[in-house]
């Protein structure tokens, strides 16, 4: 994926102090060195602009959110974002590549995981990359707390199929709900916030498809096309 340089950008992060410039000294003390508090640690991998972000840090004060953005230049947008929202305190930024969350994350630092619409990398080549993979749920299976979850969406059919096809294929991971429709899905889609993305596909009439995984203990409940 190529993206447009935006020179300003490192400037404007390394200026604001809710984006963490050295996250893997944070690793083990979020809550104590950073948040300050014992709150929950929630974290989305691929932000992106950072609506959904933003909006469940407003909604929920008593949970600790970390916005994890691989490219300067898109998180910038987040960042700029929150300039007209200072009040959300729960909220921090890092920009780093999602395969060295082990490097930033201790054992059961972290209790949710969301993905959105993550780069599906089509070519089989690159599945390893593919942040539902089973080389991703490893790191994962590092940094959560032991009844942490998972949660994805899509919708692009093709990645949605292989990560369904990579948990159940699993020792230790299990699907614990799924759907194929997201919006037509009242159970699922109670209190969803939708990120800039879903807006756009779901008003080309595209279904959107969810997922919530856990390490092996839960109900498997899908609903199927």
């Amino acid at each position: 994926m190529r993206l447009r340089n935006i020179p300003r950008a490192d400037a404007v992060l390394d200026a604001c102090p809710l984006v963490i410039k050295e996250p893997e000294n944070c690793r083990g003390n979020w809550s104590t060195d950073i948040f300050q508090n014992e709150q929950p640690i929630h974290i989305e991998i691929g932000m992106g602009k950072g609506q959904f972000l933003l909006t469940l840090a407003g909604q929920n004060p008593q949970i600790n959110y970390i916005g994890i953005e691989r490219y300067s230049s898109v998180l910038l947008r987040a960042v700029e974002k929150l300039e007209t929202d200072r009040d959300v305190r729960n909220l921090r930024f890092i920009c780093i590549d999602a395969a060295n969350l082990p490097q930033v994350f201790s054992s059961g630092e972290v209790e949710r995981i969301y993905l959105n619409f993550s780069d599906p990398w089509p070519k089989a080549r690159h599945a390893r990359r593919r942040l539902t993979s089973k080389e991703y749920f490893s790191r994962y299976d590092s940094i959560l707390k032991a009844d942490g979850q998972v949660e994805f969406k899509t919708d692009n059919r093709g990645l949605f199929d292989f990560s369904v096809e990579q948990l159940t294929d699993s020792d230790i991971w299990e699907i614990t709900a799924c759907t194929y429709d997201l919006h037509h899905d009242s159970g699922m889609c109670a209190g969803n916030v939708m990120t800039e993305y879903e807006e756009k596909f779901s008003s080309l009439g595209n279904p959107i498809c969810k997922l919530t995984a856990a390490r092996k203990s839960a109900h498997f409940n899908c609903i199927y096309p």
